[in-house]
């Protein structure tokens, strides 16, 4: 049974890629709503100008348990926003928080959808997304590396356009040119590629290349970044990226 907004209620938002004007109005409307605004430090900060008349819940990298656990505490009694980067449900907080609660009982919850960072860095490169795509993250913090590279070996051989999530880490620097071994199994070397470094915000770089050349790139490439890997059709036009849709096979234009 959900409980009345009066009892409290928790709100799971995605804020989007880091910039406050990709945030949606329902997600600001939540935050300026919340008596308690829970979250990594890194996304709060992002947020600063929204959830100023909030108390604020912070930790770091690694503290997810424990931000989900304070957060349905706290909404049995309080309007409370946990946030996560992006949208809740691509990599981010919802699935967590939503195992807790089935744990620790009845809470009212609303997960607000928020806009990729595929999305963000899409955008940047031109149309690189708009055909069947596969979206994989190398973070082997909570999946085994035999199942990524698995998952990186199925969708390259399906030719679907590959997103790739937390490439490199300071302690994870093998796994990104690992997976380019795989892709290029399957991938011509002139298969554009994206590169994009913290879309949206301040240090914003958005570079686009070859799967040939994607390495000479490697030092420019960590947690911050998405790399966005073409399929057998998709093409460079000066520094965009296209994939077709399919049209071209249908209409003459």
């Amino acid at each position: 049974m959900s409980r009345s907004l009066s009892q409290g209620k928790l709100y799971i938002v995605g804020i989007g890629p880091g910039a406050v004007e990709y945030l949606t109005k329902k997600a600001e409307k939540a935050l300026l709503g919340s008596e308690y605004v829970v979250g990594n430090g890194t996304y709060l900060d992002q947020m600063a100008e929204v959830i100023k008349g909030a108390k604020i819940i912070r930790s770091g990298m690694g503290g997810e348990v424990e931000r989900a656990r304070k957060a349905v505490e706290l909404s049995r009694e309080h309007v409370v926003s946990i946030i996560s980067g992006g949208d809740a449900n691509v990599y981010g907080m919802a699935g967590l928080v939503l195992e807790v609660a089935e744990k620790e009982g009845d809470v009212e919850v609303e997960i607000i959808p928020g806009v990729t960072a595929l999305s963000a860095a899409a955008s940047l490169l031109g149309a690189p997304v708009v055909s069947d795509f596969a979206v994989i993250s190398l973070s082997d913090l909570l999946t085994p590396t035999d199942v990524i590279e698995r998952r990186l070996n199925s969708a390259a051989e399906a030719d679907f356009v590959i997103a790739i999530y937390n490439p490199k880490s300071r302690n994870r620097r093998q796994n990104f040119g690992k997976a380019v071994e795989i892709i290029r199994k399957y991938r011509s070397d002139d298969t554009p590629v994206g590169i994009v470094k913290n879309a949206t915000r301040e240090g914003e770089t958005v570079i686009t290349t070859t799967l040939g050349k994607i390495m000479d790139y490697n030092e420019t490439i960590d947690m911050s970044t998405l790399v966005l890997i073409g399929n057998s059709e998709s093409r460079l036009w000066g520094n965009r990226i296209i994939t077709p849709r399919g049209y071209q096979r249908k209409y003459e234009y």
